[in-house]
């Protein structure tokens, strides 16, 4: 007899997501301080090796003083309010990032350094993390927090989605209750949601995709 619980489910979800392309890792085995660490940081949400490598792959023409331009860019926060930070890093994601470079001949170039690839998806590096563990600063109390999201989305080091899932065969685990959890993750490590593009519960029978704002009517089948 199988036993359904939030594993099963987790594991599932991990196995439908390699069928897609996806690479998995388990969080705890890139944390810092560990031999495969992709992180300095649990406060730092970006995996930025991923992320130099897939702005050099998609921007062969530029330097490497534009693309850490890129790179600084999309990594800084510049309101403490994550939907606006969240509007500005959408469009650099769909837009590129505008840096500028110095050439050989000593001129000032200016230009676009693309994040993702939308016309050849293989060509981004796409990766799932479960219990991917992330420290931050409650706003309100100022002290610490420590939360463990379910599964991280990243495609080129960048966390694009978080999906958050419930023991099914517990009656008082409910969908709703998984949005709940995602609306306390925003609250108090806000830095996993800058770059977000979406969000995602599930009991294993059941899941429903929603956006950053969305509220619980807005989070779909």
């Amino acid at each position: 007899m199988t036993f359904l619980n939030e594993d099963t489910v987790e594991q599932a979800a991990l196995g439908w997501l390699a069928e897609l392309g996806y690479s998995i890792l388990y969080g705890p085995e890139i944390a810092p301080g560990e031999a495969a660490a992709e992180r300095d940081s649990c406060n730092q949400v970006i995996l930025k090796g991923r992320l130099r490598a897939g702005l050099e792959r998609l921007n062969p023409h530029l330097p490497v003083s534009a693309l850490e331009e890129a790179l600084l860019k999309i990594s800084r926060a510049d309101t403490p309010d994550l939907a606006r930070n969240n509007h500005a890093a959408h469009r650099l994601l769909t837009e590129g990032v505008d840096v500028s470079y110095r050439t050989a001949q000593g001129q000032i170039k200016h230009d676009k350094a693309w994040l993702l690839d939308f016309e050849r998806p293989e060509a981004n590096d796409w990766l799932a993390v479960n219990q991917f563990t992330v420290t931050d600063v409650n706003p309100i109390t100022r002290a610490p927090t420590n939360r463990r999201p379910d599964m991280v989305l990243f495609v080129n080091g960048l966390p694009l989605a978080v999906i958050e899932l419930k023991n099914p065969a517990d009656e008082n685990a409910t969908l709703k209750k998984a949005y709940n959890q995602l609306q306390t993750y925003k609250a108090e490590i806000a830095g996993l949601f800058m770059t977000n593009a979406a969000l995602a519960i599930s009991d294993g029978q059941e899941a429903r995709l929603g956006t950053l704002t969305g509220g619980w009517e807005w989070f779909k089948p």
